[in-house]
């Protein structure tokens, strides 16, 4: 969302890079597709996403580390030393920062780190979320209380199901119970990916 944000305000493309196409388990070519991304930013300004960026950028000492993917990382570094005449801007996502390699803080302009929605944050995000819908006389704190612990995607994806199942239901309004039940389901969720140390593995 970013990156297509930092793309609308710069009225440039943005391009996705897909890393399961990308990474291959021949040597050397995984290096040479990457090569390939850099050509193509040298050549066509726009905002390169590199989402799930941990899999290419995971640091080199690690103990479980591969060889292959030390020489593409290594390969990643060198290519965002070149000299660039488009500018193009290169964005890295991760849900993992302590994964990556500490060298790429050296090459990136900006780390930024999204922290959960405030109660505020969380009520603008899912107004944005409900057109065309009304929403008359919503229990705000009783929202908040099940918005508690998600992110802004998933809050984004619980008004938007909400919407859905109103219009399934040929109803034009959205109902607390609505929105706390979507919410709640996205909860249910994230318990899924939970180990038993109360950390999401």
């Amino acid at each position: 969302m970013t990156a297509e944000a930092l793309a609308g305000e710069l009225r440039l493309p943005i391009f996705v890079i897909r890393l399961e196409s990308l990474i291959t388990r021949f040597m050397g070519e995984t290096a040479a597709k990457l090569r390939l991304v850099f050509d193509e930013a040298q050549k066509r300004r726009g905002v390169y996403l590199f989402d799930e960026f941990d899999a290419v950028g995971s640091n080199r000492m690690a103990t479980n580390d591969v060889a292959e993917m030390r020489r593409v990382l290594n390969s990643f570094l060198q290519f965002m030393e070149e000299p660039s005449a488009t500018d193009s801007v290169l964005v890295a996502a991760t849900n993992h920062p302590s994964l990556l390699d500490r060298a790429l803080l050296r090459r990136f302009d900006e780390v930024l780190q999204f922290e959960m929605p405030t109660h505020e944050e969380v009520r603008a995000i899912i107004k944005a979320h409900l057109s065309p819908m009304k929403y008359p006389k919503l229990a705000w704190k009783t929202i908040e209380t099940a918005a508690n612990g998600l992110s802004q995607a998933e809050i984004a994806h619980a008004a938007e199901e909400a919407v859905k199942t109103a219009i399934l239901s040929e109803r034009n309004s959205i109902s607390t119970t609505d929105l706390s039940r979507q919410l709640q389901k996205r909860q249910s969720m994230r318990t899924v990916f939970i180990d038993d140390k109360g950390s999401i593995g």
